[in-house]
């Protein structure tokens, strides 16, 4: 199966379990074809949000090995990551309160993926890539495996 056919079914997955959470939130009844329905919602999210974190963590921790970082296995470790990535991308590890305060982190993250796009060798612009939504599902796997 090619990866556009895989993509349209995917979309057509997604597309159907929206219009189905939608039929769901109009009805008023507690009815156990909306209640299967709102389950199945919720573990596709679920999966969808495994998955992504799995390709983050093995992307982070890939990064960390072509660097020569210690401790490349804090990529699995939800806040630890956050001090692997300033480490990778050699920010002072208290940058990490800056993650904490809103919009702010936001262009924290960005100067450290930069940062850590620079520790890889691959121009600092990759980046301000984590910005765009589709393009930041690509940067981390790029910047891991990469030549």
């Amino acid at each position: 199966m090619n990866a556009r056919r895989l993509v349209r079914l995917g979309g057509a997955l997604l597309g159907t379990l929206l219009c189905a959470g939608v039929a769901n939130a109009q009805l008023s009844d507690n009815s156990p074809a909306s209640m299967a329905i709102a389950g199945t919602m919720m573990l596709f999210f679920v999966v969808i949000g495994i998955a992504m974190y799995i390709y983050v963590a093995l992307a982070l921790q890939t990064i960390a090995g072509k660097t020569a970082t210690p401790n490349g296995w804090l990529a699995w470790i939800p806040i630890a990551n956050i001090f692997l990535m300033l480490s990778v991308a050699k920010k002072p590890m208290w940058w990490f309160i800056l993650f904490l305060i809103p919009l702010v982190n936001i262009a924290v993250a960005i100067m450290t993926w930069m940062g850590v796009a620079e520790a890889v060798k691959k121009p600092s612009w990759w980046g301000i890539l984590m910005i765009v939504p589709v393009a930041n599902l690509v940067v981390p796997g790029y910047l891991a495996w990469a030549d």
